[in-house]
């Protein structure tokens, strides 16, 4: 496939809301490729970012992009946000959350620790629920219709930031790939630490201090047993508690990072897995500025702009305080951004002319326009002053903007970061009186000059292509589009998309009978096991609080349940409340729907329906499922979870060595059980049998006597590791595998959701796809000849 990216006229004009009921005929007709890879297809794009305005930003930059490629784009966030993606021309979905109160949390507990105040307040409880809320809003937002206009939607591909935690599970039950990206680092590396873990960096850069940050911060924010609770009305299986943090690293899953690598360049111990690609920028918005903003940019030098965007502060008045005697100390002029925390609310500046507190203003615009910045650091107000050159001082809160705030102070574009807490008139004084010096203007400069030969969007979306699954992926009869049923019938198999499946079903419905959902990128979560002795000590311990809760559970289930379902119902209603006030007035909906009803309609897409009280009937069946899991639990942990922990301990032992295991597949259900129990059999014995012998024959001609001493070491090692897990293997992968075959079976329930959900998507594709009676009687003989292997 080859060609050049829609043209801007083609796309929504960034002026007008995207309805999500663009006419779909542009999707039959193949759209044209410049940087696909060979068999990519069209996708339904689901992304999701959470936090702050800067975190989305990038987001609906990128989905910009995606759509000149063909691609239907839907941004799932926090609903303050909806104006914001819509205005883009994108497709909006809300995932519930509080924008605010996590930005007030994260700004009383910028360290990866909560404060005590906090932890006394019950505020934990609370973020918790919200925790629960967001992911139970992202899996709606991969499946579920638009709230508006009631149009189908299913995902086929996710991007998403790591902090949405939903990202590889949705993936996962929905077999598709997923793609992480974010503005600040998350994969481990020993050049730098995890922003929140806030370590001063070592001498060495390439320190274990910091390459141990990333395992720590990402094991202390993973909500282990909120997420487990969610993954369970997915039906998906549990992920152990020291497993889930590393995820993402486990399984490889493609890593974009969007800052300008002159800046920050890619680690040298970042695989291959992991780009790069400079920082996103949005095509400047077209912006007329009030006058009173262009009667006081004329009217002197440039000022300083000084903002804290969506940063909630505690003592606004203070900061304002030293903002203002900083700026008559300096006898500079400057532009002071009010934000979400009203700078400047109470104080009268009428005869002050070197000062003007403004809302809302593209920095795209204004950052061209002043002399220096002052901001909190995020990454996207960060991006903007730099490409324009501007000398940039950060007042860190929280996560990365202490991070971003050092890397710009390395490279001299800015003073040494102020913590908001020590950001005094003194402090800022100084600060602001080296933004302004020639040094930081050089180097501000500098980093401009070598960020402008950057194609960060393109090169992100380059990047997403790149990574997308090729094998099997496209439909067979619209070869642009992704396959997403797998049509069964004598042994044949044919892959099509969700319009080609209707259009096959509208000539007859028992089509239907042969479908089967495909997957295009199964995700298969395995603990992981690092030797036999931890695998099996740490698998017997976790059978044992498996089989103690079955039960205790008789008797502390019903409890532990009424109790969540009770706070989870006045938190819903709180933030359904909470919603519809911050709303009132403000008429959300397109032409034709009341304000009220539109806004009915997203807040319970984001909430879920309303919850109903835990019957007496619920709380004896959570009581009768507890101990009915007993026998179960006890069964697996003796026929697959116990064999199996010993065999992939055995596996990994040599690793410790330097020698990488064998990959003998994955298990998904009896017949790939089966199969990996007699490769690993097979291949187990003969790499044992192999180390013996070659093992001491290459540490001899390394290292003479010493090697060969050395070489008989690890040829037993190897011998019996391997031998071992070969053996082990062939009851525990097959029996793996036969318990995965039974839970498919009995935990049909995210699968039949998913199918309902294309069929719906496929008929609406179908109406809408402006395809001739003709046209679809041609697609019906392809169908008909692929059917009788032609």
């Amino acid at each position: 496939m080859s060609g050049e990216k829609k043209p801007e006229s083609e796309l929504h004009p960034s002026s007008k809301r995207s309805s999500a009921s663009q006419d779909r005929a542009s999707w039959v007709s193949t759209p044209s490729f410049d940087s696909f890879s060979e068999g990519s297809t069209v996708t339904d794009m689901h992304t999701c970012a959470l936090d702050l305005r800067g975190d989305v930003q990038p987001f609906i930059a990128l989905g910009i992009e995606l759509m000149r490629y063909g691609h239907r784009v839907r941004i799932a966030t926090h609903n303050v946000f909806e104006d914001f993606v819509q205005d883009s021309g994108l497709e909006f979905y809300p995932i519930g959350g509080n924008s605010a109160e996590l930005m007030a949390y994260m700004v009383r507990n910028p360290g990866i620790i909560p404060q005590m105040e906090t932890l006394r307040s019950g505020e934990i409880k609370k973020k918790r629920l919200m925790n629960e809320q967001m992911l139970e809003g992202c899996w709606s937002s991969c499946l579920e219709p638009d709230p508006r206009t009631g149009n189908p939607f299913v995902a086929d591909a996710v991007i998403a930031n790591p902090p949405s935690f939903a990202h590889i599970h949705c993936a996962q039950a929905l077999g598709i790939p997923v793609h992480l990206m974010f503005t600040m680092p998350w994969s481990n590396t020993r050049h730098f630490p995890h922003p929140p873990a806030n370590l001063k960096n070592a001498a060495d850069d390439r320190s274990r201090k910091n390459y141990a940050s990333y395992t720590i911060v990402n094991w202390l924010t993973w909500n282990g047993d909120v997420v487990n609770r969610w993954r369970k009305t997915l039906r998906l299986e549990d992920i152990p508690t020291f497993d889930g943090h590393a995820l993402a690293g486990k399984l490889n899953i493609p890593f974009t990072y969007c800052w300008s690598p002159a800046l920050v360049p890619k680690p040298t111990d970042w695989p291959s897995h992991i780009d790069v690609c400079g920082f996103f920028f949005r095509e400047s918005p077209k912006y007329d500025p009030p006058e009173q903003i262009s009667r006081f940019m004329e009217k002197g030098p440039p000022p300083v702009y000084i903002g804290f965007g969506s940063i909630v502060l505690d003592e606004p008045q203070r900061i304002t305080a030293a903002i203002l005697e900083a700026v008559n100390t300096l006898g500079i002029r400057a532009i002071i951004s009010r934000g979400w925390s009203d700078l400047g609310g109470n104080v009268d500046t009428e005869g002050n002319g070197n000062v003007l507190f403004v809302g809302d203003c593209p920095h795209e615009w204004l950052f061209s326009k002043v002399a220096a910045v002052v901001h909190h650091g995020g990454a996207g107000t960060t991006a903007c002053g730099l490409k324009n050159a501007r000398p940039t001082l950060v007042v860190p809160f929280f996560g990365d903007q202490p991070f971003w705030g050092q890397m710009i102070a390395s490279a001299g574009a800015g003073p040494k970061p102020i913590p908001h807490q020590d950001l005094t008139a003194s402090t800022l004084t100084r600060a602001i009186k080296y933004c302004l010096s020639t040094e930081a203007a050089t180097a501000a400069l500098e980093i401009s000059k070598r960020m402008e030969s950057e194609t960060g969007i393109e090169t992100a979306a380059q990047s997403f292509h790149r990574n997308l699954p090729v094998e099997n992926s496209a439909c067979q009869i619209f070869p642009h589009l992704t396959a997403t049923w797998r049509f069964k019938e004598n042994q044949r198999h044919i892959h099509l998309s969700s319009l080609a499946a209707a259009i096959i079903i509208s000539k007859s419905g028992d089509y239907a009978k042969s479908l089967k959902l495909y997957k295009p990128k199964p995700i298969v979560i395995e603990p992981i096991r690092w030797d036999p002795i931890s695998g099996g000590a740490s698998t017997l311990l976790g059978t044992a609080m498996d089989l103690s809760s079955s039960f205790t559970g008789i008797f502390t289930k019903p409890v532990t349940e009424y109790r969540h379902d009770r706070d989870r119902r006045t938190y819903d209603e709180e933030f359904v409340k909470a919603q519809s006030e911050a709303t009132a007035g403000k008429s959300m909906g397109p032409s034709g729907l009341e304000a009220d009803d539109a806004q009915s309609t997203i807040l319970t897409s984001s909430t879920g329906s309303r919850r109903k009280g835990m019957s007496a009937a619920r709380l004896v069946g959570a009581s009768a499922k507890s101990i009915g899991g007993f026998a179960p639990t006890a069964l697996k942990a003796v026929t697959a979870d116990i064999p199996l922990a010993l065999t992939e301990g055995l596996r990994s032992l040599p690793a410790h060595f330097g020698d990488k295991p064998r990959d003998n597949g994955k298990v998904t259900n009896w017949s790939s059980g089966m199969a990996v129990a007699g490769k690993s059999f097979a291949w187990g014995f003969a790499d044992g049998l192999s180390d013996f012998v070659v093992k001491p024959y290459q540490g001899g001609r390394e290292e003479g006597i010493k090697g060969v001493g050395k070489g008989i070491g690890k040829g037993v090692v190897g011998l019996v590791s391997k031998s071992g897990a070969g053996m082990f293997g062939l009851l525990a992968y097959s029996s793996a595998g036969i318990a995965k075959s039974i839970r498919m079976i009995t935990h049909t329930g995210t699968d039949k959701k998913i199918a309902e959900a294309r069929l719906v998507e496929g008929e609406w594709l179908l109406r809408n796809s402006g395809l001739s009676a003709a046209e679809i009687q041609s697609h019906i003989a392809t169908f008909e000849a692929l059917r009788k292997g032609h």
